[in-house]
């Protein structure tokens, strides 16, 4: 293969996302090699993984699927508080929207490739099938988030092998008949369980193809109202697909809530499908940077100082009151296992002292206390250690999201984690198989499903008082139920765009995303580099 040749396969890569330089020397390993080999295939197959650390787990991903939603809204720092806000800067020229189409588009190329190069490798049958499937599930994950986020999408099946300028935009029901065929062969193909941990999977297939059916709406805007608008899915199928996972005996439910984030136990029964990342900062990228964002600003107050224990805080992202008070804490174990309120002295130099020049308390004891309740000034007073109530909640002072909390990372200012991401757990699962019977018509059905969720979360003794009735069980309680569930895990913009609650929402429960909020935003803008870089007739999304 020329150098030339090799520059413009490199640029073709790109070619849906901007204008490349087509005399740029592009060199790849893979690019080098003779094609079809068994080594080359293998590795186009496991760099379409690669691209999922670019969203997964990232402040990319983070900033557009939990931000500018009912239960988190901004912190006091981040360049990205437009995205919650919905003003003018979030438009087509935001990086993060630019990035992850180009990062998908990447991916996608790359899993077109070795799709197209899978007939004429020459290796084991069954193998070769296996890591077909695996391709085609991550060609599906990639366009169901790109179809969601921006809509009708170009539509790629074949590999790109030169530059081109000529991209059309296909109908949303053209994008999910291809993923659903796409995981449909991936179903049928996967094993449950993976040689190599991580890798594809049956039962992540299955999970995948029931949000898909829960979230694709033919011809949506047919519908001639919301409450048409809400019964637009396949709900029937998304339910099977569901129930399939459920009813595998390869998951469980963990006996506790506590235990699915344990640090020590990321390979556990209710994973159905993670993003993997290591230690090694030479193979894990960026790593794992959930345990960044959530956190609130404890480092600067008496008696603390930052560590590896207690992290790193970028107090990006802030809990809503309204998600906050989600959780009855009487019955609920949720909130005291996800939330981070108190804070143990670590900095003997900045511990307080009493007049007489003691200590207020020692190394170890509570220096800061995130209160749930109102307290009275005396009762705040009467304390030795920093309170705050939610009346003195900031920007800089919240009840911080532990999920992705990484006390292993290398040094004290590491952003790299190294914790596995999960894109796909069972308790999800039984969410989705809840909502989907909901809207099928079949409450009664769907009561098992969410009350599982409510049972195990219970703290112990009040597992009955979690159930749920068929009266309470309503579209609005599951997403509810979600927020209580899996908040942080990426899920929650895309929640509110396929139950048509978006705008509602934040309206109703975001002080700073309400009042600029409009429907148009249920789309992002397409990256000005796809615009500019298309010469007919590529269409921006209403509103940007």
């Amino acid at each position: 293969m020329s150098r030339r040749t090799i520059a413009l396969w490199g640029a073709a890569l790109l070619s849906l996302a901007a204008c490349v330089d087509l005399n740029e020397d592009l060199i790849s390993g893979l690019a080098n090699q003779p094609y079809p080999t068994p080594d080359v295939f293998q590795a186009l197959v496991n760099a379409t993984y690669e691209p999922l650390r670019t969203f997964y787990a990232q402040e990319r991903g983070f900033t557009l699927t939990e931000f500018g939603t009912d239960i988190y809204t901004e912190g006091a720092d981040g360049s990205y508080k437009y995205v919650n806000e919905y003003t003018a800067q979030l438009n087509p020229d935001v990086d993060f929207i630019r990035d992850t189409w180009a990062d998908f588009y990447r991916a996608i190329n790359t899993a077109n490739t070795a799709i197209a190069q899978a007939p004429t490798v020459q290796m084991d049958s069954s193998l070769k099938a296996q890591r077909l499937a695996e391709v085609r599930f991550l060609r599906a994950l990639y366009y169901f988030d790109l179809v969601q986020m921006y809509g009708p999408v170009t539509l790629k099946l074949e590999p790109t092998t030169t530059a081109s300028t000529q991209f059309t935009r296909a109908p949303v029901d053209s994008v999910y008949d291809a993923i659903i065929n796409d995981l449909k062969y991936a179903e049928a193909t996967l094993p449950y369980v993976a040689k190599e941990y991580g890798r594809a999977t049956k039962g992540a297939a299955q999970h995948l193809l029931a949000k898909v059916y829960l979230t694709w709406q033919r011809d949506p805007d047919s519908a001639a109202d919301e409450a048409a608008k809400q019964q637009a899915g396949d709900f029937a199928n998304a339910a099977d697909y569901a129930l399939r996972v459920i009813n595998s005996g390869q998951y469980a439910l963990l006996p506790r809530f506590a235990d699915v984030f344990n640090f020590n136990n990321e390979k556990n029964a209710e994973v159905v499908w993670s993003v993997q990342f290591t230690n090694d900062p030479l193979t894990t990228g960026n790593g794992n940077q959930g345990h960044l964002f959530f956190l609130m600003e404890y480092d600067v107050l008496p008696g603390m100082q930052r560590d590896i224990a207690n992290g790193r805080p970028f107090k990006r992202f802030r809990p809503t009151t309204f998600f906050l008070g989600l959780y009855d804490r009487t019955k609920d174990s949720r909130y005291q296992s996800q939330f981070t309120r108190v804070w143990y002295a670590n900095n003997a130099a900045t511990i307080p002292k009493y007049p007489s020049g003691a200590p207020k308390f020692q190394l170890g004891d509570t220096a800061v206390y995130v209160s749930d309740t109102v307290l009275t000034d005396s009762a705040v007073a009467a304390r030795p250690y920093r309170v705050y109530t939610p009346r003195t909640y900031s920007n800089r002072i919240f009840p911080s999201l532990n999920k992705f909390h990484d006390p292993f990372r290398l040094t004290v200012n590491d952003v790299r984690g190294s914790r596995d991401f999960f894109v796909a757990r069972l308790a999800e699962t039984y969410l989705i198989a809840a909502e989907a019977l909901l809207r099928d018509g079949r409450a009664t059905d769907a009561l098992p499903y969410i009350n599982a969720v409510r049972r195990r979360a219970a703290i112990p003794g009040h597992e009955a008082e979690m159930e749920l009735t068929a009266a309470q069980l309503t579209l609005g309680e599951i997403l509810n139920e979600r927020a209580r569930e899996l908040a942080g895990e990426m899920l929650r913009w895309f929640d509110l765009v396929r139950t048509h609650t978006l705008v509602s929402r934040v309206k109703a429960y975001n002080p700073d995303g309400g009042p600029n909020i409009q429907p148009y935003h249920a789309l992002r803008p397409i990256p000005r580099t796809q615009m500019d870089g298309t010469t007919c007739c590529y269409t921006q999304n209403p509103g940007y």
